[in-house]
């Protein structure tokens, strides 16, 4: 509109000044893209490859004249040279207006490896079905002291030909730790192998603080201890690995509850468990590399739905676009968990009144689903379902149908109303009342129906 009204002036003066002026015109200005990466040399570019971390500078020529306008990769204002930290791939856009007013626009292409240009919401939808190696790394006593051999990559490999696209690690690590939380670095040796072992297969990758012993309790009296360990132990962490790509993402905790209080939170415990999830995230953006976009994952408390929609807070974060909000769901907690329930049928199939809870039906799976998208995933969060299962029940005939029908009920619900979901496999997959669907040691499938349910449902 500027360069409208000037270009009308100058020919209304053109008028005034007679039939024998020269006519003029306002003409825009080239713009000549220049970058200066870290210590280095100005070089006439308007893209470059640029590694997580590293400093850089845009400064477009001319250096006088007119007046510069930024906006992309966090540049902003009216300063012609624009001093920025290397975070994600990202487009800048520099507007030169000179100074008769005509504009020029420069875009200034920034790849940073490994690192896309994705929000975590663009992200998610690249997530599909995910399976957690569950009662292995987060095994009190050890990897195999609850009774799951070792990982091994063919396991992984296995996983991604079943067609899951997503694994959680869960990992427990005061346990390896010394009295000042120094992780081992035997441990972390060995949590690196297993990520790698996900990582060749070609699986997107959550690794988390699982329950570690319960030392996270969300309590005015443990605030300081927890918030110190959940720092040095993130900080040791995200240290560790902050040379991976995208596909390997943080969850801060899981499943933050006061110890045999599973009720409502009080403002205490929702209070203190919101700022466990901001230490987590002011930890790990202060590793640096490609930490300072990594896509990172927060809980609700105790993983509830309700209590997530109800009482948690997003974390500030220096990143834009990059943090998710997790929950679990074993909703009817009779049917799904409870070994010693006759309940045993579920969902509109149900022939028993004795055996089936009629709340937790196919309406309330869209409903539970529906508060976490109108929550979050509408407000740009997407939400990660990073448990669910349903526990087989031998001694009763018929009920696989049941089992069955519920895994692919909520795994599609989850996936339609924005969350990926991720199945709890503890491993035993041939014993009653457990959740396995591959043989650790073989990585066959076990239970092939339920497999072909949870991948097909997120697609």
């Amino acid at each position: 509109m500027k360069s409208k009204i000037w270009t009308s002036l100058c020919l209304l003066a053109l008028a005034a000044a007679g039939p024998h002026a020269v006519a003029q015109t306002c003409t825009a200005t080239a713009v000549k893209p220049y970058i200066k990466v870290g210590s280095g040399s100005w070089t006439n570019t308007a893209s470059a490859s640029i590694a997580a971390g590293t400093t850089f500078v845009m400064g477009p020529q001319p250096t006088s004249g007119g007046s510069w306008a930024w906006s992309g990769c966090g540049s902003a204002g009216s300063a012609r040279e624009q001093s920025l930290t290397a975070k994600a791939s990202c487009t800048a856009t520099a507007t030169y207006t000179n100074s008769c007013g005509a504009k020029t626009t420069q875009n200034f292409a920034i790849t940073v490896p490994g690192m896309r240009d994705l929000t975590s919401l663009q992200l998610s939808k690249l997530m599909g079905a995910g399976w957690n190696l569950g009662n292995s790394l987060e095994a009190i006593g050890g990897e195999t002291a609850w009774g799951n051999p070792p990982a091994t990559q063919a396991l992984f490999n296995a996983v991604k030909a079943a067609g899951f696209k997503t694994v959680r690690i869960p990992v427990s690590w005061k346990q390896y730790a010394d009295a000042n939380d120094n992780i081992s670095a035997t441990w972390m040796s060995r949590v690196t192998q297993v990520v790698n072992y996900a990582k060749n297969a070609g699986l997107y990758t959550m690794i988390n603080i699982h329950w570690d012993g319960g030392w996270m309790q969300p309590t005015y009296a443990t605030q300081s201890m927890a918030n110190a360990r959940i720092t040095k132990f993130w900080t040791q962490i995200a240290n560790n690995f902050k040379g991976y790509d995208d596909t390997l993402l943080f969850a801060g905790t899981n499943e933050v509850m006061k110890d045999g209080d599973y009720g409502t939170p009080t403002v205490e415990y929702y209070t203190v468990q919101n700022g466990f999830n901001q230490a987590f995230v002011n930890a790990v953006r202060a590793t640096g590399g490609g930490n300072l976009a990594r896509h990172l994952i927060v809980q609700g408390f105790n993983t509830n739905i309700d209590h997530a929609v109800n009482f948690a807070t997003i974390p500030s974060d220096s990143a834009t676009k990059r943090l998710m909000m997790e929950v679990h769901f074993y909703d009817p907690y009779n049917f799904a968990l409870n070994e010693n329930s006759t309940i045993w049928q579920w969902g509109a199939a149900a022939t028993s009144a004795a055996n089936t809870e009629t709340w937790a039906n196919e309406a309330y799976v869209d409903a539970q689903f529906q508060k976490m998208k109108t929550r979050f995933v509408d407000a740009g969060i997407p939400v990660i379902l990073g448990e669910f299962g349903v526990i087989r029940r031998t001694e009763f005939a018929g009920s696989d149908t049941y089992r069955l029908n519920w895994t692919r009920y909520v795994a599609r619900s989850a996936w339609t109303h924005g969350a990926i979901p991720v199945w709890w496999d503890a491993g035993s997959p041939n014993a009653n009342h457990s959740m396995g669907l591959f043989d650790r040691s073989s990585g066959a499938q076990v239970h092939t129906g339920l497999i072909s349910a949870i991948v097909n449902a997120a697609k």
